[in-house]
């Protein structure tokens, strides 16, 4: 399936409600679980999402299109979160990350993108070149990816409590 904006976009304005009522007002074991050292929690998944809605999606796009090959994005620091999350709570988290995210669309949305200018190109600095289309798919799918990174990590806290079950379970095998 080619990007198409309207659906792609309806996904992205869906994600804050998602995470809002999966995680808000659970204890701390199922929101600060992880998978083992240097994994994710719920907790740090929310952090970088908001920090990838403040510096990463918008700018790039602005960039494609005010810029186009001439200048490599800036490199995005995945781990930010784990620094500028530090003493929040995840209800401000997901607070916050609702506000910037009803924000990135409304710019979107302004924008009245055409075809040709999901066209446009620009320069990642890992991939080389990349299209608007392509930036806003991946927006998209980045978002499905956590979703589904904090539902295996959450699924993984009762590994062992759910017994001979595992076998059949296969969120807490992967």
């Amino acid at each position: 399936m080619d990007f198409e904006m309207e659906t792609g976009l309806a996904v992205l304005e869906r994600t804050p409600r998602a995470l809002e009522s999966l995680l808000r007002g659970l204890p701390d074991g199922w929101i600060r679980g992880t998978e083992g050292p240097d994994t994710w929690s719920p907790f740090d998944v929310v952090g970088h999402l908001v920090h990838a809605d403040k510096t990463d999606w918008i700018p790039r796009a602005r960039m494609i299109m005010d810029l186009g090959e001439q200048r490599a994005f800036e490199p995005f620091d995945r781990f930010a979160m784990l620094k500028t999350s530090v003493g929040r709570t995840l209800a401000s988290l997901l607070e916050e990350f609702a506000k910037v995210r009803a924000a990135s669309l409304d710019t979107v949305r302004g924008w009245k993108l055409t075809l040709a200018q999901l066209a446009l190109r620009g320069i990642h600095p890992d991939f080389g070149t990349v299209t608007l289309g392509q930036l806003l798919a991946t927006w998209v799918v980045h978002d499905l990816d956590h979703i589904s990174q904090i539902i295996r990590v959450m699924a993984k806290q009762y590994t062992a409590a759910v017994g001979p079950w595992s076998e059949r379970l296969r969120v807490v095998r992967t």
